[in-house]
């Protein structure tokens, strides 16, 4: 980090491609572009670059007051998920006589082109302004230049041919890149994977990152890149298996699938009577927990390992592991506090599709929720090096006041079935009996419009209880899909 010595040289020289002055304390776009802009590094100095704030044109100090909450606004500039990918920086400040000097040190990127918002932006001189074509490609050729981690390296086999570039032209790119460039940009497609890391001009081929979000078949690339999920009856791996299913295909696709899968199927619910005219709800395992910590699973994981990321569900606990132990700076005796990417392209992606919200703070609101939720705490082995594992005990207010219905520990064919089942529910139930059919048939035969109120009181009960299920499960939004009795679900009118 700069020292003062240093400072006061920078504040005497003419502002430059190094150095921005200013005198704001609030304009975080101004900051966000400086920061982004210096870590783009286009005159390839290989030095950082400095944002002054408290500082005049004229190098002379503003009498700033630096607060701890500008020092806290300025460090979050890394972590908000608005510069992608993330910038190295560091903050510090100064007190002179005339005032104070909040410093932001930005560290040149090993992988640009960086983005705020979309938008590149470079350094001209003691100006900024967005990079044009030109610049652009340079900034690829400086990334390609220093590329080490898998996902950026190109996947020889593969062509573009293998790639859904629908999912990526129109799903993706425009949650990437802002509309004003898109307007305005005639490059190939090619180009324009490159510039989001996703293909090797220099090979013509996808990378590895390219592969696992668009491809059409990852597997045949990388054999280990889904995930197992397996429900035991027991509290072993020699427990006999109640459920099993993989979610394979591209990362575009298979997040979609998993979040379903986590909201409808995995996450079970219980009312408990609070009083004789309030109930609330109790979780066997905290929703927004166990979907970050999946989705860490699937951002760090060593995607040049041929093991699954490995989802399993016992009677107790489940077990969540993932090929890759801690990458990086990232170690056992400063976990979750220091953090580090393996795959930094596919962290950024997620981010752009939205399935994560902040960087750095995730494990620790896992940890909250987990407590609240009533699972106490999670348990990070990191004794397995090869692999990441994380195990999660079921709710003890779950557990507290579960039945043979809806108990995930039962058998749903053998266990008594009681009677806590609601009246629209047991509609439903009867519509099955005979045949499948789709909720819009469903609805249509009980006369009901909403189709909100269809799902929450008629559907989603009926799916977290396990009696019905679905035709397509691997495929939650299809126009085909149709629901069905469960063995349970039959159990169940056959005693009632």
């Amino acid at each position: 980090m700069i020292n003062k010595e240093q400072l006061i040289v920078l504040l005497n020289d003419l502002e430059s491609d190094r150095v921005e002055r200013t005198v704001t304390i609030s304009n975080t776009d101004k900051f966000s572009i400086a920061v982004c802009a210096f870590a783009n590094d286009l005159p390839h100095h290989q030095k950082p670059g400095y944002l002054l704030i408290g500082v005049n044109d004229d190098g002379t100090l503003s009498g700033l007051k630096v607060s701890d909450e500008l020092l806290k606004n300025l460090g979050g500039l890394r972590s908000d998920g608005l510069i992608l990918p993330q910038p190295q920086i560091n903050i510090a400040h100064f007190s002179f006589e005339d005032g104070e000097v909040a410093v932001v040190e930005v560290l040149p990127s090993m992988f640009p082109p960086i983005r705020y918002k979309g938008t590149i932006w470079v350094r001209i001189g003691p100006r900024k302004a967005t990079a044009n074509e030109a610049e652009e490609r340079m900034l690829i050729e400086k990334r390609i230049s220093s590329a080490t981690t898998f996902d950026s390296r190109p996947c020889l086999e593969a062509t573009i041919s293998d790639l859904n570039l629908n999912a990526f032209l129109n799903y993706y790119l425009p949650r990437a890149i802002s509309y004003d460039d898109l307007q305005n940009d005639t490059r190939s497609v090619e180009e324009k994977l490159a510039s989001l890391r996703f293909f090797d001009l220099r090979f013509n081929c996808p990378t590895h990152a390219g592969i696992l979000m668009f491809g059409k078949n990852p597997e045949y690339f990388m054999f280990g890149a889904y995930i197992q999920y397996v429900q035991f009856k027991g509290t072993t791996l020699a427990a006999e298996i109640s459920n099993e299913h993989k979610f394979s295909g591209n990362l575009y696709d298979l997040l979609t699938k998993l979040d379903t899968f986590i909201e409808t199927s995995f996450i079970r619910k219980q009312p408990i009577p609070i009083s004789a005219l309030r109930e609330e709800t109790a979780k066997n395992y905290a929703e927004w927990a166990i979907r970050e910590l999946l989705m860490n699973a699937v951002m760090h994981r060593d995607y040049e390992a041929h093991t699954p990321i490995r989802f399993y569900e016992f009677n107790h606990q489940i077990e969540l592991m993932n090929a890759g132990g801690l990458y990086g700076n990232a170690r056992p005796e400063n976990f979750p506090n220091v953090n580090d990417y393996r795959n930094p392209i596919i962290a950024e992606a997620m981010k752009v599709l939205g399935y994560v919200n902040r960087f750095s703070r995730g494990v620790t609101r896992v940890k909250e929720e987990l407590i609240l939720n009533g699972n106490g705490t999670a348990h990070f082995n990191f004794s397995k090096i090869t692999v990441f594992e994380v195990i999660i005990p079921i709710s003890r207010n779950y557990l507290a006041f579960t039945d043979p219905v809806t108990d995930p520990v039962t058998d749903p064919v053998t266990d008594p079935v009681t009677d806590p089942v609601t009246d629209p529910v047991i509609q439903l139930l009867n519509l099955l009996i005979k045949e499948e059919l789709s909720s819009g048939e469903m609805r249509s035969r009980l006369g009901i419009k909403h189709r909100q109120t269809f799902r929450d009181n008629y559907i989603h009960p009926a799916l977290e209880n396990g009696l019905i299920t679905q035709t397509l499960p691997d495929k939650p939004n299809s126009r085909l899909q149709k629901y069905k009795l469960t063995d349970r679900g039959r159990k169940y009118l056959s005693l009632k």
